[in-house]
């Protein structure tokens, strides 16, 4: 009877020494994050280097702190929020996957959007942002702002994807891309909705009250937002209202060296580091006849290939059977488990 209870002990003991032994899964501890103004500028002005621009930026660290960095460029009318939506599920956050894989996240308003500065609305183009997004780079590579980071990744959205582009291909300064929402094909037959959908930023009763924005930056109107930016996936209103609540500003000039240096010129083959592009099926910006083909990973590789460098080692993926902005799409956790599986393949932590 003794021998009995000493070994029923001795299971007790060991027990409960499991569970305190058990690790807690990293997605169960909350990522650590603060709120970053990073002085920037548009252009370069030699010896003299000024930052007379402020970009915000969401610097999020994950359990135990990381070396490496996913720097994350929202697109046009849309802000830092696009990859952390608040009021939405988990399965709509890009951060948090991010952060659960080990990786760092800053996600920046693009400068005239969110709470980054607002300069005039003719001063900025893709390539304004671009010099912006190079210099919050700089600032999180040296540590001037916090954590000081070994390995940057950018990952862009539509216009901010073509600003990525930019910066990559111009500075040569990070270690991995990340494209989404941009190839270098526009579909002309189904892209009007969402070029209609702009319109004066004053017009709108939200946007007219943004301090310090002119009359030249726009917005879309009211109402427009499933049509330009998720048709034809699955209407969700509560994404659509999420979507439309923190809708944000974009400058003209933006969209025009985003389609000069973008897509017409081969900008992107300076691009020496791997890629990585990710789009919706049913992109209607991008996708469709006389466009890119986004039926499947292998046609849309084959599709941009001619437009990257051998060095880019070019990857893609397709998330079915959405539009343009995918992270906001029911099926997102197969693009956020894509990117994590790239990152881990291509980058490290």
């Amino acid at each position: 009877m003794r021998f009995r209870l000493r070994r029923l002990a001795a299971a007790v003991v060991l027990l409960c020494a499991g569970a305190v032994l058990v690790p807690v899964p990293a997605s169960a501890v909350e990522a650590v994050c603060q709120d970053l103004d990073i002085p920037v500028s548009l252009v370069d002005v030699p010896l003299l280097g000024l930052k007379d621009q402020t970009m915000y930026g969401r610097l999020c660290l994950p359990p135990g702190g990381s070396r490496t960095l996913q720097v994350l460029v929202p697109g046009g009318t849309y802000n830092s929020t696009y990859y952390d939506p608040p009021g939405l599920s988990e399965s709509r956050s890009f951060r948090k996957p991010v952060n659960d894989a080990g990786y760092a996240t800053l996600a920046v308003d693009r400068v005239g959007s969110g709470r980054s500065s607002k300069p005039l609305s003719g001063l900025l183009t893709a390539s304004a942002q671009a010099n912006a997004v190079h210099h919050a780079i700089q600032a999180m590579r040296t540590g001037k702002l916090g954590p000081r980071f070994d390995k940057i990744v950018l990952v862009g959205h539509s216009l901010g994807s073509a600003a990525t582009i930019i910066e990559a291909a111009t500075f040569q300064d990070v270690d991995g891309v990340v494209i989404t929402g941009f190839t270098h094909r526009i579909a002309p037959l189904t892209v009007v909705p969402t070029v209609a959908a702009l319109s004066p930023a004053a017009l709108d009763e939200k946007m007219s009250k943004v301090a310090g924005a002119d009359p030249g930056y726009l917005t879309t109107m009211t109402g427009t937002r499933y049509t330009a930016f998720h048709n034809p996936g699955p209407f969700d209103q509560q994404v659509i209202d999420v979507d439309e609540a923190t809708k944000d500003l974009i400058a003209p000039g933006e969209m025009v060296d985003a389609v000069l240096i973008g897509l017409v010129l081969p900008y992107s083959r300076r691009i020496n580091v791997p890629v990585l592009v990710a789009m919706g099926e049913k992109d209607s910006v991008f996708c469709g006849p006389l466009a890119s083909d986004c039926s499947g990973a292998e046609v849309l590789r084959q599709g941009e290939a001619g437009y990257y460098s051998p060095g880019a080692r070019l990857r893609t993926f397709v998330v079915p059977g959405y539009g343009h902005s995918i992270n906001l799409a029911p099926n997102a956790p197969l693009l956020h488990d894509a990117v994590t599986g790239w990152m881990n393949e291509m980058v490290g932590r």
